[in-house]
């Protein structure tokens, strides 16, 4: 069966706060200067936002620019921050640090708290409103090529492939959508921009990406606990000081509060688990009194972009341009980076639409796209914060003072005084230490109550996929995890990835180890692709509509 091929002029991978606004800016252009162009997005999630999670706190600047009357358009912002709270956890008390020891650049005030998915919905609504084609449950899963070797599009997975590898009853292929210009706004770590990088060697002259892990829950807790508005973002326990990371807790409206932590990638220890940190720093006194009585609604977790400025790669590519979470625009120390996502795939969509003006068959290179971005607000954004990431090498007491010196000097115009830009070194895969060398972390049992399992986790993020599908979590060679992971790093994998998706298995007596993939849970959060200390864990997208599906997180 041949694959069926629809053309359009722009073509986005990954409906999140990057791609639709792409889409919405070149149909606003389309419309102000009559000059029609088609656009497609399509989205590897059963519906918008079944994907995205984030704390998330916003800040609105980009929406302010692509849509300024969003307010009278039922965006979903409904609960603006009113009190920032920043704690140092010991392991039974808490420091609180008053704000106006913080940059002010850490202030919250004008920014909202609220579901990320929810805003993409909302997005989507207006993206379609103006004339673009939306396609949830269409993984991109191939980056097609010219005879010139410029990307001119990409294709969907076939539908209906078996364990096997043989096509079953109900087998689809996958459809070409090619296109002029191909913007790719996958998110954290995406399989295509990961080979459209090497592609194009788009990572020259850069320091290496560097990540999080970020763990998210959902809770409806008590009303009387219950304070909108309130951010609470704490550092230190349950993490030791060569560890860094740190948590989030968000009021939200309806006596939600989404809670959530972060653990940086670059962690030393094999035998750490992120997910069983998470679940032990949910029973601190200062933190568990707000869940107590509460009830568990929602989980997930996804990888997040920690490089900051020194790791942003070219941007453009032969055919197209990285944009959003795909380049790497998180403003660490914030938190954020869906107000620099936004601003991104309005850029590309600008250099875009200008090239297709102008006449261009995709042949012309988006590199004013490169320059628009050094000259916005982005760069701005995520230069006062360069240093702060790399300062962690230090620990995280003494980084997190060096960090915030650079980040006090920038706010107060003395930005002079720190003018070099850091390196990070190693990349995360290559910083744990053997497990000879570490101590076994013991983790409380958790008690069903504040603290929980990974599989009863799994649940709550209605994760999905068809079990008889091909593994879309390949090993390059299926005999390093026990032949070399396991008796160097007692296989990290195990116990990084927050879904229980690897395993040991072992006979009754302890004989005979091996290594089980259940990728039926995966979240899709890229985790085991970065951290894999083989680099032999290559994350590929399943059957589109496969994974999570994130209700308001």
């Amino acid at each position: 069966m041949e694959r069926e091929t629809m053309e359009y002029d722009v073509v986005v991978v990954g409906a999140g706060p990057s791609g639709l606004s792409a889409a919405i800016r070149l149909k606003q252009l389309a419309a102000e200067q009559d000059h029609d162009i088609s656009v497609c997005v399509i989205e590897k999630g059963s519906e918008v936002g079944a994907h995205i999670l984030s704390g998330a706190v916003v800040d609105p600047i980009g929406l302010n620019e692509l849509i300024p009357d969003w307010k009278e358009k039922g965006a979903p912002l409904n609960t603006p921050v009113t009190e920032d709270r920043f704690l140092i956890l010991t392991e039974a008390n808490h420091i609180y640090i008053p704000n106006f020891m913080l940059p002010p650049l850490m202030n919250n005030h004008g920014n909202y708290i609220v579901s990320l998915g929810n805003v993409c919905r909302w997005l989507a609504t207006q993206a379609e409103e103006l004339g673009v084609e939306i396609f949830p449950g269409f993984a991109a899963a191939e980056v097609l090529y010219g005879d010139k070797g410029e990307v001119v599009g990409v294709a969907t997975g076939d539908m209906g492939i078996g364990r096997d590898g043989e096509k079953k009853s109900g087998y689809t292929p996958g459809v070409e959508l090619r296109a002029k210009y191909t913007l790719i706004a996958e998110g954290v770590r995406g399989s295509l921009a990961k080979e459209i990088q090497q592609k194009f060697n788009l990572r020259e002259g850069v320091e290496p990406q560097k990540f999080g892990i970020g763990i998210k829950e959902l809770w409806q807790i008590d009303p009387a606990k219950h304070k909108p508005g309130l951010v609470v973002h704490t550092q230190g326990w349950p993490l030791d000081s060569s560890t860094a990371g740190g948590s989030f807790m968000y009021h939200l409206e309806d006596n939600q509060v989404a809670v959530g932590f972060v653990v940086n990638l670059n962690y030393q220890n094999p035998y750490l688990s992120p997910f069983d940190e998470f679940q032990r720093f949910k029973t601190h006194p200062s933190v568990r009194e707000y869940f107590e009585g509460g009830k568990r609604i929602a989980y997930g977790a996804r990888a997040i972009n920690e490089g900051g400025l020194q790791s942003v790669p070219k941007l453009s590519f032969p055919g197209g341009a990285l944009i959003g979470c795909s380049a790497g625009f998180v403003n660490v120390p914030r938190i954020k980076g869906s107000h620099n996502a936004v601003k991104s795939g309005m850029l590309a969509a600008e250099a875009a639409f200008a090239a297709l003006k102008g006449g261009s068959d995709g042949s012309v290179e988006l590199g004013d796209y490169n320059e628009s971005v050094r000259e916005s607000w982005i760069w701005k954004d995520l230069w006062k914060v360069r240093n702060v990431k790399p300062a962690l090498k230090y620990g995280m007491w003494l980084g997190t003072l060096i960090g915030g010196a650079h980040m006090w000097l920038n706010d107060l115009g003395l930005g002079f005084l720190v003018g070099w830009t850091s390196k990070h070194g190693k990349a995360d895969h290559e910083t744990l230490k053997p497990a000879a060398e570490c101590k076994p972390i013991q983790y409380p049992k958790p008690d069903g109550k504040i603290s929980f399992d990974k599989l009863s986790s799994v649940f709550l993020s209605s994760t999905n996929h068809e079990e008889d599908q091909p593994i879309h979590l390949r090993l390059k060679d299926p005999s390093i995890p026990i032949a070399k992971n396991l008796p160097l790093y007692d296989e990290p994998a195990q116990r990084y990835c927050p879904a229980g998706v690897y395993e040991v298995l072992r006979d009754a007596d302890g004989s005979n180890p091996r290594f089980q993939i259940n990728a039926q849970n995966c979240v899709h959060c890229k985790t085991c692709d970065i951290k894999d200390p083989a680099q032999n864990i290559n994350w590929t997208v399943p059957e589109g509509g496969g994974g999570p599906n994130y209700p308001n997180m």
